[in-house]
């Protein structure tokens, strides 16, 4: 009868064994290589299958001088989007085959950057994803010289950086032309914390679009994000009645606007159109359901690691990758109403 201490964990010679290959096509397989046909494929997957065979990264690690680790510093996660872009992130790394380890920082000052960032080269991280969305975060990155890629996401890539971004601008004009094309002149914006990267961003394509077509764009007033900022601002813009539609920066602060608007009986959309950005699930059950701008942020965390991988696994130069937003048209906007 055997000693239960000779068994050991399948080896990749196993794998090479039992699906009659060399084991140098067993990791062509494992790391994804193109130059595998079909069957071998499958008859190794098969076998690995069979065995229970798991690859063994800190030898492969020896190997490689790789650890197959992503560092993600990251910010503002109680917020919809840093949140899911760093959902993105870790879903593309999970399928491409690299672990992610976190670094979650309060604000975004240079010492927690700097801190936070070295945590992660101490860990040997092969690549670092930044998920700061504050205005300096670049600057600071630039500064620090890590010898790794940097992806920041939401910003171009720039020197030593790469960067990962929807665009934001291209969105906040998306909704824009949206309201124009109904009527609307008088277009007012709520916008983020102007210290945001995307927040000002939104500005600068509200403004922008109004100011191609030969409108003012005077009707700015800054948010905090939250809904409760959106219902203060919402009750403001019900007493003044200068606007027939307000492109808002994200749904959260849309949906603080709808309950104020309800308050004061400013109907949505009869009197005043209303656009949100992000398109959070509840958005689509608001009262009205709410037009919005669509940032697909699984398709962002494939970019961040389409760059990652070319420069880590290839020695590709960096670069910006840019992800399209999508306008989503619900009840929230209508045709201006006549002037009586």
């Amino acid at each position: 009868m055997g000693n239960s201490n000779d068994r050991r964990m399948p080896r990749l010679e196993d794998v090479a064994a039992r699906a009659k290959v060399s084991h140098q096509t067993v990791s062509r397989v494992i790391n994804s290589h193109p130059n595998v046909s079909k069957p071998t494929r499958e008859r190794v997957e098969a076998a690995i299958a069979e065995l229970g065979y798991r690859r063994n990264t800190a030898a492969r690690s020896l190997v490689t001088r790789r650890t197959q680790t992503i560092g993600v510093l990251a910010s503002e996660l109680g917020q919809y989007g840093p949140a899911n872009t760093l959902l993105g992130v870790q879903q593309a790394a999970r399928e491409a085959g690299y672990f992610v380890s976190i670094a979650a920082i309060k604000g975004a000052g240079a010492d927690a950057i700097s801190d936070a960032v070295r945590h992660l080269a101490d860990q040997g991280a092969d690549g670092m994803i930044v998920i700061v969305p504050h205005a300096g975060t670049l600057q600071v990155l630039e500064e620090l010289n890590l010898g790794v890629p940097v992806i920041v996401v939401g910003g171009a890539g720039e020197g030593r950086l790469s960067g990962a971004m929807v665009d934001q601008k291209l969105g906040a004009r998306l909704a824009v032309a949206h309201l124009i094309s109904l009527g609307h002149q008088r277009i007012g914006h709520v916008s983020g914390p102007l210290d945001w990267i995307d927040g000002q961003a939104r500005v600068d394509g509200w403004h922008e679009e109004l100011t191609d077509a030969g409108l003012t764009a005077d009707l700015l007033v800054e948010g905090d994000w939250s809904a409760g900022s959106g219902y203060r601002i919402g009750l403001q813009l019900a007493e003044q009645r200068t606007a027939t539609a307000v492109f808002v920066s994200n749904d959260q602060m849309a949906l603080g606007l709808l309950r104020a608007f309800g308050e004061k009986d400013v109907r949505v959309p009869e009197d005043v159109s209303l656009v949100g950005f992000d398109d959070q699930p509840e958005s689509a059950f608001f009262m009205p359901p709410l037009t919005t701008v669509r940032q697909d942020f699984e398709e962002l965390g494939k970019r961040c690691m389409d760059l990652m991988r070319a420069q880590i696994e290839e020695g590709a130069a960096g670069g910006t990758r840019v992800v399209e937003p999508e306008l989503v048209v619900r009840a929230s906007t209508s045709p201006r109403a006549p002037d009586l």
